[in-house]
């Protein structure tokens, strides 16, 4: 009789560590799933003023289908009013043809250029990932607040 429960004791004792377990890491799983799901969107990544004519930003965005993808979007905004508005806004390559983690981390800009002149010229080369490097240098003109391929 004394056996019996001592075995009854061992296997309540185990459902609930098991139980306990369970919960633990189903809550975990939860959080990194949450945690995913609450990364940044967007994060900027270089930003330039010229003056008090333009201010051009390069944002990247994450993939709403792909975790790991991103676009990048340059902006160019006018100083009107006592503030800044956007004019313009382009996306460098292509869209989700970057990727997130090399874009966000740091040393991701390998070249953004820019001169205060009319038209004012810029250059952007972006990393795809350490181990390829960068990308080749887009260049554009950014003329009356418009951006145009230079």
């Amino acid at each position: 009789m004394k056996l019996l429960r001592n075995h009854r004791a061992r296997r309540a004792a185990t459902t609930g560590v098991t139980l306990l377990l369970a919960g633990v890491l189903g809550t975990a799983g939860a959080t990194a799933s949450n945690a995913r799901t609450a990364a940044p969107r967007t994060q900027q990544i270089a930003s330039s003023v010229l003056g008090s004519d333009y201010k051009i930003t390069l944002t990247a965005l994450r993939s709403t289908h792909d975790e790991y993808a991103a676009s990048v979007r340059l902006q160019v905004y006018t100083h009107t009013g006592g503030t800044w508005k956007e004019s313009d806004r382009v996306t460098v390559g292509e869209v989700d043809g970057w990727f997130w983690y090399p874009l966000t981390g740091s040393r991701s800009v390998c070249e953004f250029s820019t001169a205060s002149m009319e038209p004012a010229p810029l250059t952007v080369s972006l990393l795809i990932t350490p181990s390829i490097g960068c990308s080749q240098p887009a260049h554009y003109v950014v003329k009356q607040g418009r951006v145009h391929a230079g």
